[in-house]
């Protein structure tokens, strides 16, 4: 059977399909237990979280759920700050002058530089014992991936690139998610420049079996049977779906956002570092294309996030979805269900059809 292969076995579920674990608050833990019942593996972003709430929210999944999920954290969580001084504050206070008057909203104060909390989020990982951890940008300590495994804890870590695939084999990482650039989201490149790690995910899953052993997840561009069958063809043993699950009702989007990613809007998907300060995918917007009149004008991250914090939660309030960046991947206008039983059938019922027809030749 199709779905029977060495990541269901490994992780203990019924069909290779785990859901991307969004960060910034777009996670539920409704969505990550529902994906989880339903066979698939659910998956929770807990980047910016207090270890507190890791552990509430770990609580919260567990009373829903005694399938096995995910809880993701961001290794890199800080960018180096050391350029960001007054003058440069200054240029992008007068880059983003016009939309902050436009809005009627006051220019807010330089942001104030935020602390890399991830030991202490691994901290109440290990405590709450998930069934498995995966992390971005980077690779955590041997160490730490040593008492992930005393504590029984799967360890998945995200690729851009063949050499990420090979370091993270190389630290022992049970899972490993090959993630295109075609994913929404964030681009989790670690050991290159995020725009020099650019390669979609249909070209890199071969490129990465062959490299290493270590069981792949395919992520990036897939929202239906065809994208399944396709990863698993290349040589993924399982598929990471975010976009089609964000859209779900489950999820934590806003209703604009998932009325934005079953729209037309939804075709037009751009990568900017000019919604956070790191490369990531969203639909194009005014706010990101005002600062990418200078590339130089960006905060390290998650300062640049900060400063416009205000003008995002304005250009809502006012209407102006135009001026906003939705998390999208490039496969949203394949999107079809906002419920998560409709997501998951339809995944597991077309894959059936699709490989049948092709057995038969027709």
């Amino acid at each position: 059977m199709w779905y029977k292969t060495r990541v269901t076995e490994l992780l203990g579920i019924q069909y290779p399909i785990v859901q991307g674990p969004f960060g910034g608050g777009y996670s539920s833990a409704e969505l990550v237990a529902a994906v989880s019942n339903l066979g698939g593996m659910g998956g929770y972003g807990a980047n910016g979280m207090q270890p507190k709430d890791i552990l509430a929210i770990n609580t919260d999944i567990r009373q829903r759920t005694d399938k096995p999920y995910v809880i993701n954290l961001w290794v890199d969580q800080v960018d180096e700050q050391d350029e960001f001084d007054a003058a440069h504050f200054a240029k992008l206070t007068d880059a983003y002058r016009p939309l902050f008057t436009e809005l009627g909203v006051p220019i807010p104060e330089r942001p104030a530089t935020r602390e890399n909390i991830f030991d202490q989020q691994l901290e109440a990982v290990l405590e709450a014992s998930p069934p498995a951890f995966s992390f971005i940008f980077g690779i955590p300590s041997a160490e730490a991936l040593r008492a992930c495994r005393q504590r029984g804890i799967l360890t998945i870590g995200n690729a851009t690139t063949v050499d990420e695939a090979i370091a993270l084999e190389e630290a022992g990482v049970d899972l490993i998610v090959a993630s295109g650039f075609e994913a929404g989201g964030h681009r989790p490149s670690f050991l290159r420049k995020s725009e020099e790690s650019l390669t979609g995910t249909f070209a890199l899953i071969p490129q990465i079996a062959s490299q290493v052993h270590t069981p792949i997840v395919a992520a990036g561009g897939v929202a239906d049977a065809r994208g399944v069958a396709a990863a698993l063809l290349l040589g993924a043993s399982a598929v990471q779906v975010g976009t089609a699950f964000l859209a779900c009702q489950a999820s934590n989007a806003s209703d604009v956002h998932r009325s934005v990613l079953f729209s037309e809007r939804a075709k037009y998907t751009t990568l900017t570092r000019h919604f956070t300060g790191r490369l990531a995918r969203g639909t194009a917007s005014g706010i990101a294309r005002t600062g990418e009149k200078e590339d130089r004008l960006i905060a390290p991250y998650p300062l640049h996030s900060s400063f416009l914090g205000p003008l995002r939660r304005a250009a809502l309030e006012q209407g102006r979805t135009d001026l906003i960046t939705f998390w999208a991947g490039q496969n949203a206008p394949l999107i079809r269900h906002d419920k998560v039983a409709a997501v998951m059938n339809s995944l597991i019922q077309d894959v059936d059809v699709l490989l049948q027809t092709l057995l038969a030749g027709v």
